[in-house]
């Protein structure tokens, strides 16, 4: 079991790669539809998936902006 689990660790990391950012740089970020927000207007395929650009202007934790 151990192994397995090793193994598609291994497997999914090399896809990854951290992120650093610093204040004062611009970012996009990424738009979850919501079920509720969904039930009153329709998602449409043509929707943006992202919104910004935005600055950063504060650092709160390890990989929270």
């Amino acid at each position: 079991m151990r192994t397995a689990q090793s193994r598609q660790k291994a497997y999914a990391n090399r896809h990854r790669r951290p992120f650093e950012f610093s204040i004062g740089d611009k970012v996009f970020l990424k738009v979850f539809p919501i079920k509720e927000i969904l039930r009153i207007n329709k998602k449409s395929k043509l929707d943006p998936q992202f919104v910004g650009p935005l600055e950063i202007t504060e650092r709160i934790g390890s990989v929270a902006y």
